[in-house]
């Protein structure tokens, strides 16, 4: 058999080819990846410690322990206690001494605090909003990106990421740090953003 009749044939046939096979195989996947709903923290955590999303994690009881983890953090990377803090009024109950605070991002601004509204465990996403008390802009212009979310706020699956109450203007998605291979193939993080991102969970 010629090449002509071989591909004539194929065309011809009804038998379920290559592509139907896979299409086929598709459907039988399920549509989103298991998520154990009994441990979301753990699920989470799973997820940012995946290659593509690549986020450091600590976790702490109560607000008060906040600046110290911070603190912690900032001082493991060899930085400086210097913070942009957005001025959500939650904040306002930490101690923040020892600190030197910016409520706006310098161009060169090492570290920035962005409270989460959601978490997804899913994919290890990170849900914003945009408001006066939460800024987008210094999410973006800072080395490290530093960001509080409540262990209550971790959703199983995208679909459950729809904020309540009362919608904001905007909101974003955040998951993991930005990269790049357009510098001779060379993998580059932070290349559209922070560098490094460490997400501390709040479990009161």
């Amino acid at each position: 058999m010629s090449a002509r009749d071989a591909i004539l044939s194929r065309l011809k046939s009804t038998a379920p080819g290559p592509i139907e096979a896979e299409a086929a195989a598709l459907l039988i996947a399920p549509e989103r990846p298991a998520v154990d709903e009994t441990v979301l923290e753990a699920e989470f955590l799973a997820r940012l410690a995946l290659p593509s999303v690549n986020a450091s994690h600590d976790a702490i009881a109560t607000m008060a322990d906040l600046p110290a983890a911070i603190a912690r953090y900032l001082e493991g990377q060899g930085e400086t206690l210097t913070l942009c803090l957005p001025p959500d009024p939650r904040l306002a109950t930490c101690d923040w001494t020892g600190f030197t605070l910016h409520d706006s991002a310098a161009p060169d601004e090492a570290a920035a605090l962005a409270i989460a509204r959601r978490g997804i465990a899913e994919t290890g996403s990170l849900v914003f909003e945009t408001a006066p008390h939460a800024p987008m802009l210094p999410n973006f212009l800072t080395l490290h990106h530093i960001v509080l979310l409540a262990v209550k706020d971790i959703a199983p699956y995208l679909e459950d990421a729809p904020l309540p109450g009362a919608q904001p203007r905007a909101h974003y998605w955040i998951t993991g740090v930005s990269g790049t291979t357009d510098i001779e193939g060379t993998y580059v993080r932070g290349a559209h953003g922070p560098r490094f991102l460490h997400i501390i969970l709040l479990r009161d």
